[in-house]
C-alpha cells in the first residue's frame, strides 16, 4: 500500500508508530523547509538566529541520527513500515535495514546509477556526523564511491518497524550547515562535501515522483 502525506514536517514527525497490519509505503512531502534533528541530538547544534532568519521551521523525529533539512527539494523522503511477522522481518537491529538497503540499490539502478553499495558494518563516524546525517554511513544506507546517498533510520516495536529514509536528488551541504551552530561555516562545507552525493550530480534521475515509483517497483513481493 503506498500513501502520501503533503504537511509541515513537525506534524509528518509527530505521528506515532503505526501498528502495521501489512507493508506500507508513505510518500513524504513536507511543505515548508525544516531542519530535523535526531531523537537525543541537542538543541544546541542549531543557530537559532539563522534559522528564524531562513525561515526554517526546528523539528526533532523519534529516530537517532544527525541533522536533516526537508522541504527544500533537495531530497525526497519516504517511510516504509513492516509488519513483525513479514518475511523480511529480522531481530538483529543491525541487519534489520540490509534489506531495505538492497532494495534502495536496486531502486537507484533503475534511475541509471551504477556502483551502489549497501553498508552492512557498523556505524562509520566522522567530526560532523553527530550533528549531520550525511557526514556518516550506517547499516543498511547507500553509498556511491563512498559517498552516501540514501540515509535510513528505524523505530521498533514487537508488533513491527518504521523505516524512515531519504534519497538525496542533490547534495546541498551549505543549506543544512547555514542552519547549525559552526563557527567557519566555509571550512565546514569543505569538511562534508564529499560526504554525500546526488541523483543529480551522479547524472540520474532525480525527479520525486520517478524515485519513489523506482522504490516500489524494488520492493520484493509479499
Amino acid at each position: 500500500m503506498v500513501e502520501r502525506a503533503e504537511a509541515g514536517a513537525g506534524w509528518l514527525h509527530g505521528e506515532g508508530l503505526p501498528v502495521p497490519d501489512r507493508r506500507r509505503v508513505r510518500v513524504a512531502v513536507a511543505t515548508a523547509p525544516a531542519l530535523v534533528l535526531g531523537s537525543t541530538q541537542p538543541a544546541t547544534d542549531v543557530d537559532p538566529v539563522a534559522v528564524a532568519a531562513l525561515g526554517v521551521e526546528v523539528v526533532r523525529r523519534r529516530s537517532g541520527g544527525g541533522a536533516v533539512l526537508v522541504g527544500t527539494g533537495a531530497l525526497a523522503w519516504v517511510d516504509l513500515c513492516l509488519p513483525a511477522r513479514d518475511p523480511l522481518w529480522q531481530d538483529d537491529v543491525g541487519r534489520a535495514t540490509w534489506w531495505l538497503g538492497e532494495v534502495w540499490a536496486d531502486a537507484l539502478g533503475r534511475l541509471g546509477v551504477t556502483g551502489a553499495v549497501v553498508h552492512r558494518g557498523g556505524m562509520v563516524c566522522s567530526a560532523w556526523s553527530r550533528r549531520l546525517c550525511f557526514a556518516g554511513v550506517g547499516p543498511g544506507e547507500v553509498c556511491v564511491e563512498g559517498a552516501k546517498v540514501v540515509g535510513v533510520s528505524q523505530r521498533r516495536t514487537r508488533a513491527g518497524a518504521l523505516f524512515q529514509t531519504a534519497v538525496l536528488t542533490r547534495w546541498d551541504p551549505a543549506a543544512t550547515i547555514a542552519c547549525l551552530a559552526v563557527d567557519d561555516r566555509p571550512a565546514a562545507k569543505a569538511e562534508v562535501a564529499g560526504a554525500g552525493t546526488g541523483l543529480a550530480e551522479l547524472g540520474a534521475v532525480a525527479r520525486p515522483e520517478a524515485v519513489v515509483e523506482a522504490l516500489v517497483a524494488a520492493l520484493p513481493a509479499v
